[in-house]
């Protein structure tokens, strides 16, 4: 009998934690598990942390979906409210590194023809990137179908590109088959 009264209490406490989780946690950095944007109301479909020169952690990121999947191509195909939020955890992070970061990476996880289509809108999002950040900077990405993707740095928009083609550039960084692998895997919540 006091096994049976023990296996209820331990599944009570697991069904109440469960219910209650209402972010989680990377790096010290909170992310809630829901996020409005505009009027939708997105998921968290993943969290990672990146860094450089292997010990360097640059920042902690959460992404969101409307429809969460673990399916890159979707992700970078479909026509739905996205959402990055990164919490910078260095002050390595100058805004020049963030700049030629980002072209290198653009150009690595695309296609030559695309880099040359897009290369107007590639430079222009980088020159948007032109922030030293410091612990707990922060910089978000949204793209909403119809009006583009807009950057926006320590809560401050810097722009939209209103470019559909040039997201999934944006989203293939991430996502794609040539993207960081623990990025990619932690933004896919696998």
């Amino acid at each position: 009998m006091l096994n049976k009264i023990s296996l209820f209490i331990l599944s009570f406490l697991f069904v109440v934690s469960s219910v209650c989780v209402y972010a989680a946690e990377i790096e010290g950095v909170t992310f809630p598990m829901e996020k409005l944007v505009g009027e939708k109301m997105l998921k968290l479909n993943g969290l990672a942390v990146r860094k450089a020169m292997v010990f360097v952690k640059v920042f902690a990121g959460g992404f969101y979906l409307e429809n969460p999947t673990s399916n890159a191509k979707e992700i970078i195909e479909s026509e739905q409210v996205k959402y990055f939020y990164l919490h910078y955890l260095t002050d390595k992070a100058t805004g020049k590194k963030i700049q030629k970061g980002f072209i290198e990476h653009m150009e690595k996880t695309n296609s030559l023809e695309l880099v040359k289509k897009h290369r107007s809108n590639i430079e222009l999002y980088a020159s948007w990137l032109d922030v030293d950040m410091k612990p707990g900077s922060t910089s978000e990405s949204i793209y909403i179908p119809e009006k583009g993707l807009t950057v926006i740095v320590n809560g401050i928009e810097k722009g939209t590109i209103q470019d559909k083609e040039f997201a999934q550039m944006y989203y293939r960084y991430s996502f794609g088959e040539k993207a960081d692998s623990k990025l990619r895997k932690g933004y896919l919540g696998l």
